[in-house]
């Protein structure tokens, strides 16, 4: 049934985005898939190559049992079913940065089956996206076309890395789900270990078929967008291309299927080659690998051994801390981000510890371009910031105060009250002296008081004025109430 929120105005009608993506997802690895090459950013060109990965004459892959096992991992973490026996195809096809003229992959008989995601919108409400396959397949090299005007330069470094390709069932119907579920993959593909998810390096990339429809009719043509590498430009590319697709057909065309990339500085997408189809690539077994067949004692091993995943950590902090579902979204959004919230909030109030984690914390490392795991100070100078405040050593307003001192380094919370002297006034026979010196000097401003309780408002205002911030709110406004009633 079409959901009519995600429905787009056209200019004969109503429109339905359907939209299944293709996520390639470099697996964690220190070797290739098929050979004993390094893997890792930042070499230099063609210093990460083997005989096997420049496809020499008599060079004989041999599957590396790490990849394997992370393939197998991430099928556990998708609720996927894990195929005991699978195999090795060729897809052949011509590219100067493909040394054997082509990629060896998984057709017909994948490392994982089917599976399931729940992805959460903004507002809380979910939506399940299947999970079609999961196969193992080397990735290309990279062809360089900046370094001579007159030639193109090929780096095979990243020749024969291993890649999960992550085929979705075409149930998303926005851009706005499209992103929601990368992100939501990529987080669990994080948390299982088995990608970085580093999405800027291209460890991480979506193809996005897109097509539309009239509610209710059958699957349209789609096209396919390839690369796409940050959430941000899913969408844009979604958006371009479903208006792009009715326009046409709302002038009598009909789509083209093909392949198409999308440009970020011009906002579009444009045409890259006709779709192929599968039997264009010409699959057939690779007769240098025998059937993958995994030991169901090893996958149960591996079962056992996966951490946390998202979802159920979500739930455990909604339950052991009392957290909302919001908080606790924000919190498992990054494992080291939950990581260090709760080892902050041993001790301390969960609701105060996961704002000062989430808002204050969290904008700073994302302005320093920071991981958590990059915090300049760990999850217990948190926690003694937030323990100061519960104590009412001092106010909230003079945290942030403190919260920026820390940041330039002057030292950890306590010390910087003491050092500052930002200690709260709680003195209330100090507060009493003041607030009484106040009353008498403003008698109509008291008076107003009886009338309106919430002038009450200015004498808090002018108590924070001469104790330079520093006193107690909530021993203000009880000395306040008992002295004039409001």
């Amino acid at each position: 049934m079409s959901d009519t929120s995600n429905l787009i105005a056209g200019r004969t009608g109503p429109w339905e985005i359907v939209l299944g993506l293709e996520v390639h997802a470099q697996v964690a690895s220190n070797a290739k898939l098929f050979s004993g090459a390094a893997v890792g950013a930042g070499a230099p060109p063609n210093s990460q190559v083997s005989l096997v990965d420049a496809a020499m004459p008599g060079m004989l892959p041999v599957i590396n049992r790490h990849c394997v096992e992370q393939a197998v991992r991430t099928g556990l973490g998708l609720n996927a079913q894990i195929n005991l026996k699978s195999h090795f195809d060729r897809k052949n096809y011509f590219y100067p940065d493909l040394p054997q003229g082509y990629q060896i992959s998984q057709f017909k008989h994948p490392v994982v089956g089917e599976g399931e995601i729940v992805v959460e919108h903004d507002d809380g409400s979910t939506f399940t996206v299947g999970i079609e396959r999961l196969h193992l397949e080397q990735d290309a090299g990279k062809s360089l076309h900046d370094q001579d005007p007159g030639a193109t330069y090929v780096d095979l470094n990243r020749a024969g890395t291993a890649l999960m390709e992550i085929v979705s069932r075409p149930d998303m119907r926005s851009s706005a789900q499209a992103a929601a579920y990368v992100k939501k993959l990529r987080t669990i593909l994080v948390y299982l270990g088995s990608c970085d998810g580093d999405m800027e390096k291209g460890n991480l990339r979506a193809d996005v078929n897109v097509s539309v429809r009239r509610p209710g009719e059958g699957l349209g043509t789609r096209c396919e967008i390839k690369n796409v590498n940050s959430y941000r430009y899913i969408q844009a590319a979604i958006e371009y291309e479903a208006r792009r697709q009715i326009e046409i057909l709302e002038d009598g065309g009909k789509i083209d299927q093909e392949t198409r990339l999308f440009d970020p500085g011009k906002g579009e997408t444009r045409p890259m080659r006709s779709k192929e189809e599968a039997h264009d690539y010409r699959y057939f077994p690779d007769p240098d690998l025998l059937p993958l067949e995994l030991d169901p004692a090893w996958v149960k091993r591996i079962r056992d051994s996966l951490p946390e995943l998202p979802d159920a950590k979500k739930a455990r902090l909604q339950s052991q801390y009392g957290l909302s579902a919001y908080d606790a979204g924000v919190l498992i959004s990054e494992q080291d981000k939950a990581d260090f919230y709760e080892a902050a909030v041993k001790g301390r109030d969960p609701k105060l510890t996961a704002n000062w984690v989430t808002n204050d914390l969290a904008a700073r490392l994302s302005a320093a371009g920071l991981a958590f795991s990059e915090s300049p100070f760990g999850p217990e100078v948190i926690a003694e910031l937030t323990g100061l405040i519960e104590e009412n050593v001092i106010s909230s307003k003079i945290a942030k105060d403190v919260f920026e001192r820390m940041w330039a380094g002057e030292g950890g919370p306590r010390q910087i009250v003491e050092t500052q002297g930002l200690q709260q006034v709680s003195d209330t026979g100090a507060l009493e002296a003041i607030i009484d010196r106040l009353i008498a000097a403003n008698p109509g401003q008291a008076e107003a008081v009886k009338t309106r309780p919430q002038a009450i408002g200015w004498f808090v205002g002018q108590v924070m004025k001469e104790t330079g911030g520093k006193a107690n709110p909530g021993a203000i406004n009880q000395l306040l109430r008992a002295k004039l009633g409001g």
